[in-house]
This record gives structure tokens, sequence and C-alpha cells, in this order.
């Protein structure tokens, strides 16, 4: 009777997980159909708890800069250039094209130039407010009388009434000279490196990249240089921008959760082939870690919005570690009738439910640190485990009917834990113990500790030498290093930085600073645009009566707009677009801007942090340094949490094993140890996902100490242990082959510390004779 009610029971949660599977299936077809991944590094980054202002100024600048691919066509002589720029726009103009050519000509210009035209009066430079404060009236006719009598055409942009000190020609010198690229026969230019550039802009189209592993925008690129290459040998190209890195990534991520999901799965199901000889565990063990894998997804997606590409390779490593479970079912069946199944289940379920704690809580570790990318990671393996293990519970001994018998292979390793010694407080064991612990100190304090932002992503080193070269080339600003400047209005914004580009302007004249772009320079203050405009009234007077005086005819001065120019009006217009990616309205209730730096180097930031260190409102920002210096503080962070996660493991097992609760600790310690002494004698460093690894390690090497406890001395626990650590071992060495620096050091450490815990864990097991008052009470 008791049987029949339990498989009533089991039969009623298998509906309902039935039903929950159901739901995820559809939302799995429509996740991949809209795509909804990231692939920004920038993301996996914790916002800056002290400034979360900071955060959103990246967001706006990656923003801007989301779907833009700039192209260099460059070639020896002008002719040469402008005809391998012509060929390059023919392959990228073709009808699939993925890029879309970004009007910007002279037109623009005359544009921008009509637009300012009604502010003409209070736009000056420094120079130019400097020498209309300190110039002499006779100073001020010369230099008009030396403007009227020049040549036309050298350089003036307006008539000599509107512009008789040539003021405005010179300011809009000064906003030139913030780029390098000048237009030229309807092209953008620039000439350097004994070649003449051509800049063309472009757009990404649609989606910026493919989970199919396409690289659209990189192979059109390739076949622009075969047809520059081909039309002027010796031309050259470089492009950069978002749209590469996203797509070649999403390439990377594709290749490797083949690589490591498809690999790990296929070589589990060979184990279970190897074990069991029969198809019956190898569909229910994979349809576990397909639904395990399945709900993850849907759930990760569904807390955050977005999926990650790095949650993805991550979670393929999922394989190694969800299918313990199925392991655990099987081995207990093999030799069973099928009616003990419900029994059998039964029986292991407090160790099944005790290592899905254990493993669940040190997954869940990960997503205590302030990362959205690990969070992601830790909710995607804890709910995956959560899944594969309510897929075992319940529908395997529903789907288990026929029989299962031993195989020679299971047969003969479980007997191989017979064979396995104890360790023994003896002379020999103590001895083996002092040479061990003396090899380990020695490693562990060879270990020195590396916390790099480059840790996280891997790029691809071609990409990043065309985007060095292009950004020297046209002297853009970095965008790691920049001044956020913030106020309670636009107009206190403008002031205030105005105040920090004063220090700047310094700065460049000591050489310690190439240049920076500020929205000042483009709208200055009201304050400064009335001192301004007085100083060119009264300057420009001068200059018109010595010009009346030398003409013998009175020159009339036009009248200029009587309203200020301000940013919201300058935004408005197509013109604002050298601005518009520096201006933050509204962030957090206030107003904000970017000073944007160019040609920065390691030397100058110093210089750079002080020179807006006590200016109200004026924030310094190094995101290198300041993402270095958070994942050395996470790092610590997660040591200590490390520590008290195995003050709280022990105290779970002591509750369940008592005395003997050392033992199924004991190993994932000495492995964890052993693995970061082997880091330090091989000059390996430790950085944050080492000890990430390490907190995965607590949950999961436990796991092995729990089951040997739980059935001392019984062959099928070992063999499952064995089979879970092998596949763990294959799931998680994959993920050490990853080419991102930050997979690649956890799956090296997990590589490592699960062979020692594995292979440590016996030497720990009860002796069935000896300790039977502790098996009769875990039984």
């Amino acid at each position: 009777m008791a049987i029949e009610t339990t498989v009533k029971r089991w039969r009623w949660l298998a509906g309902l997980w039935a039903v929950i599977v159901l739901l995820v299936a559809v939302h799995q077809v429509h996740f991949w159909r809209a795509a909804r991944l990231d692939t920004d590094v920038m993301a996996l980054l914790p916002e800056n708890e002290q400034a979360p202002q900071v955060g959103e100024a990246m967001r706006h600048l990656s923003d801007q800069a989301a779907r833009q691919v700039v192209v260099l066509v460059g070639a020896q002589d002008w002719q040469a250039a402008q005809q391998t720029a012509q060929a390059v726009q023919q392959v990228l103009a073709q009808e699939d094209a993925v890029l879309t050519p970004q009007v910007s000509d002279a037109a623009a210009r005359e544009a921008a130039v009509a637009f300012y035209a009604p502010w003409r009066d209070r736009l000056l430079t420094a120079g130019q407010r400097a020498w209309l404060t300190q110039a002499e009236p006779d100073g001020i006719a010369a230099s008009a009388l030396l403007q009227l009598y020049q040549p036309t055409g050298g350089g003036r942009i307006t008539d000599w009434p509107h512009d008789p000190l040539g003021l405005w020609a010179g300011w809009w010198a000064a906003r030139a000279a913030e780029t390098r690229v000048r237009p030229r026969d309807g092209l953008l230019w620039l000439e350097a490196d004994g070649f003449q550039w051509v800049l063309l802009r472009y757009e990404r189209r649609g989606a910026v990249f493919s989970m199919t592993g396409e690289t659209a925008v990189n192979d059109a690129l390739a076949q622009a240089l075969t047809a520059a290459v081909r039309t002027a040998p010796g031309s050259r190209l470089l492009a950069t921008g978002v749209p590469l890195y996203a797509e070649v990534a999403a390439a990377q991520s594709n290749r490797e959760m083949t690589l490591i999901g498809y690999g790990s799965l296929a070589a589990v199901l060979l184990l279970v082939w190897l074990t069991f000889r029969s198809l019956r565990p190898i569909v229910l063990v994979g349809l576990s870690l397909v639904i395990g894998c399945a709900v993850a997804l849907s759930a990760t997606a569904w807390l955050f919005g977005k999926v990650h590409l790095l949650t993805l390779v991550f979670g393929a490593s999922l394989v190694g570690v969800a299918e313990d479970y199925g392991f655990h079912y099987f081995a207990a069946r093999q030799g069973q009738p099928a009616s003990a199944r419900w029994r059998t289940l039964r029986s292991l379920l407090p160790g099944l439910l005790l290592a899905l704690a254990t493993s669940a809580v040190a997954y869940l570790a990960l997503g205590l640190a302030p990362f959205p990318g690990l969070r992601q990671m830790a909710v995607f393996s804890a709910v995956g485990l959560s899944a594969a293990f309510l897929t075992v519970l319940c529908w395997f001994p529903l789907f288990d009917r026929g029989a299962l018998p031993v195989t020679r292979f299971a047969s003969r390793f479980a007997d191989t834990l017979q064979h396995w010694p104890y360790w023994r407080a003896s002379r020999g064991g103590l001895a083996l113990a002092l040479v061990l612990a003396a090899l380990t100190i020695t490693g562990l304090l060879r270990l020195e500790s590396h916390d790099d932002l480059r840790q996280l992503q891997s790029l691809p080193a071609g990409l990043v030498a065309q985007q060095q070269e292009a950004n020297r080339l046209l002297g853009l600003p970095s965008p790691a290093q920049f001044y956020l400047v913030e106020g309670r209005d636009a107009e206190e914004v403008l002031r205030r930085e105005e105040a920090l580009t004063e220090r700047l302007a310094n700065l460049m004249q000591q050489g310690r600073l190439e240049g920076y772009r500020a929205v000042s320079d483009w709208v200055p203050s009201a304050a400064r645009q009335q001192a301004d405009a007085v100083l060119t009234q009264r300057a420009e007077r001068v200059a018109l009566d010595a010009a009346a005086a030398e003409l013998g005819e009175t020159v009339q001065r036009p009248a200029y707009s009587a309203e200020v120019l301000t940013v919201e009006r300058a935004l408005a217009h197509p013109s604002a677009s050298a601005i518009k990616a520096q201006w933050i309205e509204g962030a957090q209730g206030r107003f904000g801007s970017l000073v944007l730096l160019s040609g920065v180097t390691a030397a100058q930031l110093p210089a750079l942090e002080q020179a807006g260190r006590d200016l109200p409102g004026v924030r310094w920002v190094d995101k290198t340094a300041e993402f270095s210096g958070l994942l050395a503080r996470y790092r610590v962070g997660m040591a200590a949490l490390l520590l008290a996660g195995y003050a709280g493991v022990l105290l779970a097992l002591y509750a369940r094993f008592r005395r003997a609760a050392w033992r199924a600790l004991l190993p994932t310690a000495l492995g964890s140890l052993i693995t970061l002494a082997v880091f330090g004698w091989i000059g390996l460093p430790l950085q944050l996902f080492t000890v990430l690894a390490l907190v995965l390690l607590l949950g999961m090497g436990v796991d092995y100490g729990i089951f040997l406890l739980e059935h001392p001395g019984e062959g099928t626990a070992w063999l499952a242990v064995a089979l879970a650590g092998v596949s763990t071992l294959l799931s998680f060495g994959l993920l050490a082959l990853s080419s991102t620096p930050a997979l690649h050091a956890f799956g090296l450490t997990m590589l490592l510390g699960e062979v020692l815990i594995w292979l440590l864990t016996p030497f720990f097991r009860l002796r069935p004779g000896r300790d039977a008052a502790i098996s009769t009470q875990n039984a």
C-alpha cells in the first residue's frame, strides 16, 4: 500500500514537472527567435558603487558607438586612395551588405557653420579671449586691416564685415583641430605614415552578432581589402568598431559552446554506455541534461532580460555536473529488479538532496559578488542543477521499467574501492603528510595575485592592432579615461567644465596632454557667452572704425542673436553630432558631460587625475584602474566568503555525520590548497576567477565525500562518484581550453582541483567494520 501511495504521488509530481518543461520549451522557441544575447564585456562588470552615474556615462558612450564601424583606406598617392576607396565602397554596398554608409561631406560642414553663425560673436577660443582682453586698440586696428587686405580665400568662411578680426575662422580652425581628418574632393582625408587615407563611416545593419557563428561584417571587410589591394597594390585597409568585436566574440562563443557543451555531453553519454551498456540510461541522463540547461536558460532570461554569451559558455560546463544525480540512480539500480526502483531512489534521496544543496549554495555564492555576469552564471547553474535533479526525481522511476544488469566494466571499477588504501596516522602516513604540507606551503608562499580587466575578454590581436593604429591616425579620444562633469542644470555643468578645460589647456601647453574634447568648446556657458560677446563687440567696433578711417566710408557691424546658445538648442540640430555622445541629460536627476582625452599615456594619468581633483562636480574616471581595483577587492571578499562557506558546510555535514563530518570536507580543502600550491610553483597568478572556482570545488568536491559516507563500503556509490568525477573533469577540463582568460583560469583550477579531490576522497572513507556505528546511524 505504501508503494502504491508513493507511485501515485510520484506520478502527480511527474505530471506537474511535465507541464513546467512544456512551458520552458515554448519559451525556448521565442528566446532563440529573439536572440536576446549580450556580448558586451562591460555588462559583466559591477556598477560603480560610489558613483552609479559613472556607469550611466559608460553606457551612454557605448550606446553611441554600438553600431558604428570606421574604415580607413590608404594608398601612397591621393588618386590611388580615391580609387581604392571607391572599390571598397562598391564591395560594401552589395545587395546583401550588412553596413550602411553614413554621409559625411562638405554639406554637413556648411550646415554646421550656418547653424552657429547667429552666435558668432560669442564663440571664442582661449587664445582669442586672452588676446582680446590684453590687446591695445592700435594692435586690434592693425590686425583688422591686415585681415581686410588679405587675399580672398585665406581660410575665411564669411565676408570681412561679419568677421573683421578673423575670429570666426580661428574658432572653426580650433574645432577642426579636434580631429586630423579634413574634407578633400568630397571625401574625408588625412595624410599620415606616408599614406593618403580616406575615412569611411558605416553603421551595422540588423543584429550586431549572430549565434550561428557567422562573421558577416568581418567577411565583408576582408573582401573589401582584397578589392583594395587589387585596385592599388600596396594599399591598406583599417577597420574598427564595436560590431567587429561583438561578431568575433559571438563566433568564438559559438565554437566554445559547441566544443564544451557537445564535447562533454558526448563524453558523458559514452561513459554511461560503457558503464550500463543500455540505451535507457543514455536517453534518461541525456534528457536530464537537456532539460536542466533549457530551464536554466529560461530562468536566466526571465530574471535578467538578456543572457550574456559567457554565461552560455560557462553554462555549457553544467553538463559535467548535472548528470551526477542520474549516475547515482543508475549505479544503485544495477542488479536490482525493476520493482525496487522506488525504494532505490528513496534510499538515495537524503544524499542527493544534501549534494544538491551544497552544490547550489556554492553556485549561488558566485551571485554575492556584484558582477552581473557572475550573477547570471550563478542563477543559470543553480537552476540547471535543480532542474536536472527534479527530472531524475520525477521521471526516472516512471520511465526506468526494465532490468539493468551489472556490467563487467561497472563491476570491475566498483571493486577498485576495496583496493584503495586508507590514510592512517602511522609513521609513514605522518611522514607523507609532512612532505605534502611542506611542498604545499612552499607553493602557497610563491603564489602571487594578479587582477586585470583583460582577464574578462579575449580580443583578437589583429583587431586590436587595427584599432590602435586607427586611433593613433585619427587622434580619437580614449574611452577608458575621461572626466565626468555634473551639475544641477546645463549651465552649471558648462561652467564647471570650463574651469576644468582651463587646467587641461595648461597641461597641453606643457606637452603633458595631446588634446581634449569638451561640450563647452561648442556651447559655452551663458556667463562666458555674455562676457565674450562684450569683448568681441568692443574689439570689432575698434576694427570697423579703423577700416572706416582707412576707406573713407562707414562699415556697419551685423547684428547677432540676442538669445543665448543653449545645449538643448544645439543638440536639436543635426550638426550636434560632435557633442551628442558627450552630453548626458537627466542622469540620476542631474545633468552631466564627458570631457574626452586624446593621446593619453600611463605616465600622464597622475597629472590628469590631479587636474580635476579639487573642482566641484568634476570626477576623474579611469575605468581600467577602477575595474582592476574592483577585481582585487572582490577577490579578497570572495576568499573570505569561501572560508565562511567551509564553516557552513562543516556544520551541515556535522548535523548529518557527527564526528565523521571531517572525512567529507578534508579532501576538498586539501585538493584546493594543493591546486593553489601548484599555481605558485608553475607561476600562475591568483585571480578572482581562481577563487570562484575554489568556491565551486567546495560545493562539488564535498559531494564525493557525502556519498561515500552515506554508503560506506558500497562499490555502487564509488562507481557513481567516479563517473561524476570523470564527467566533471571532462566538462571543466574543456572549459580550460576557452580563449577567454577568465574562463581558462576558472577551468584550469577546476581541472586540477577535481583530480586531486577525487583521488584524495577515498583515502578518508569510513571503514565498514570499524565504523559500523556511524554507518548504522547514517542508515
